[in-house]
This record gives C-alpha cells, structure tokens and sequence, in this order.
C-alpha cells in the first residue's frame, strides 16, 4: 500500500519518482480524510505549514521541503509533536549566487531598459550618450548573510576585483581570511556599499531589516540586490526609496508580498529588474533538490533519521 502524502502540484520531472513511492493529495482540493491519512508532506512551493495544518494530520512523520528556506514552516509546531522537518542545504548556493550576480549586472548596465530601447522605435542611430551605467569592477559589494551563499556570491565578486564587506550576526574569520572580506556593522556597510546584496535567511532579526532608515544611509549611486526573501526589505520603503531616486536601482528575485499585486506601483519603475524567485532555477540544481527532498521524505516515511534535518 502506498503512502499517502500531501502537497503542491508537481512538475513532470518530479511524479515518477514520487508516485512510485506515495499516493499525492494536493492541498487545494484534499479532503478532511485526505488530510488524515496523509504520513507526509512534500512542500514543494510555499504552502504555509503551521501547527493547525499538522493537527489535521494525525498520522503525520515527516515534513520534506524542496528548498533551503523554511520561514513557511512552523519548526517550533513541528517538534513539539515530534515531526521531523528536512531542506535541501548546500545545492542551491552557487545557482543562487549566480542569479545574484546576474542581477547585479543586470542593474548596473541597465539591460532591461537597453534591451526595450534596442527593439524599440526610437533606436535610429549610434548615440554614446544613452543609458551610461555604473562601473561594477573595482566597485564596493556589501553582502548582507555571509552564509554558504553569501561566501559563493564573494568568491564571484572576486572576479570583478571589488572590494568586498559583510554583515553577519556573527564573524566569520574563516570567510574574512579565505575571502578578504571585511567585516562591518550593518550601518556601516551601508554608506560604504555601491551594491548592497541580502543572502541572509528569513528569521525574527532580518524580517524588516531594510526599511526607510537604512536607505537614507545608502549612497544615491548604490543598488540592492535582494536573494534573501521579501520580507527582509519594507516593499513601501524600497518603492519610494527608487521613485524618490534615493538609490539608484535594485534587483529583486523575492518580493514582498511574492507576487506583487499586478497593479503595484514597483512594477511600473523603470530602474528595478524583477525575476519570479529563480534563484534555484536551473536544471541541474532542480534536479538534485528534488533528489535531496525524496531522500528525505523517504527516510521519514521509514522512521529514519532524515539525511538534512532542521534543527
């Protein structure tokens, strides 16, 4: 008999592998009985899994997320019932770190702009005076979360000969002997950034952690970048902090709310580039989430230790 689980609406690539193993209920349309028999759940995108959610699931073992965040997930509920909770650690840092620099480029040449302007009508003639953008080597990187991220994303700004600063909860001498970056407090590392880049976790501290105050400390010139999640920056706050031209641009693959409502007034400035959360978007690294996600769920499904458990 096969193990009923649920979940989100799976991609293709995902299905044999899981339906050979479980019998899926998609959230959206699982019954109180579904819900009830369900040994597991899969959370594939980010479904809100809280204390009430596991209630409804007496039978429940195991909580297997596609994904490094876990900010959906009650891990206090969780444990309290003894329910073991399993990421995907490690694979999704340098796909993650690339986007980031993708974006930080992407924003300085001004690429979307360029790009519309190119295919555009007004595009006759040659003009070197268009659509100058800032210098990105020799420039400042601050980097907000020096995680295993946050130290891939140093390892790429090294190419770029920047000078490199991070802002963590706590040191890391390791990062700063093997990286040469330079420690600063947060205050700090925003006056002296021209790009400032969020890698850091969702959690109590970082919820709001970039509002109003801390884009009057930026430079004019200085871009954010933000691979962190949404809810790190205040969405209002960043939005006048771009029309008022207080910073120069900003590159978002996470919003918030995620996503933003189609008449949001971000979506209609010109010097933000947002991506739809494709930090971890790439083949390979999909494919090793979704093994390490299995992995997990199966060895909860068969009262085992999970192989990358939350703790």
């Amino acid at each position: 008999m096969k193990d009923i689980i649920l979940t989100d609406p799976l991609p293709e690539f995902f299905l044999p592998h899981t339906q050979a193993r479980c019998e899926l209920r998609y959230f959206d349309s699982a019954t109180d009985a579904d819900f009830a028999a369900s040994r597991g759940i899969l959370a594939y995108g980010h479904v809100t899994i809280d204390a009430e959610m596991m209630d409804r699931c007496p039978q429940l073992q195991v909580i297997s997320n596609h994904g490094v965040g876990v900010d959906h997930i009650d891990l206090q509920a969780a444990a309290a019932r003894g329910i073991p909770v399993g990421n995907t650690p490690g694979c999704v840092d340098a796909a993650t770190a690339d986007l980031t620099i993708a974006l930080m480029l992407a924003t300085a040449r001004k690429l979307v702009v360029s790009d519309a302007f190119a295919r555009g009508e007004e595009f006759t003639r040659y003009n070197p005076a268009l659509l100058i953008g800032q210098e990105v080597t020799g420039s400042t990187l601050g980097i907000i979360g020096m995680g295993r991220i946050g130290c891939e994303v140093a390892r790429r700004a090294q190419a770029f000969q920047m000078r490199l600063l991070y802002h963590n909860r706590t040191r890391r001498p390791d990062a700063e002997a093997e990286l040469g970056v330079q420690y600063r407090s947060l205050d700090d590392l925003l006056q002296e950034s021209d790009f400032v880049s969020l890698n850091c976790p969702l959690t109590p501290e970082t919820t709001g952690m970039i509002g109003a105050a801390e884009f009057a400390k930026m430079k004019s010139s200085a871009i954010l970048l933000n691979l962190a999640r949404g809810q790190v920056v205040d969405t209002q706050a960043l939005y006048e902090a771009l029309r008022d031209e207080k910073i120069q641009a900003a590159g978002l693959d996470v919003t918030d709310p995620e996503p933003l409502p189609r008449d949001h007034p971000l979506l209609r400035l010109s010097n933000v580039i947002i991506t739809p959360h494709l930090g971890s978007a790439t083949g390979r690294t999909r494919h090793t989430m979704m093994q390490r996600t299995l992995e997990n769920l199966f060895a909860g499904l068969d009262g085992q230790p999970l192989p990358n458990e939350v703790k």
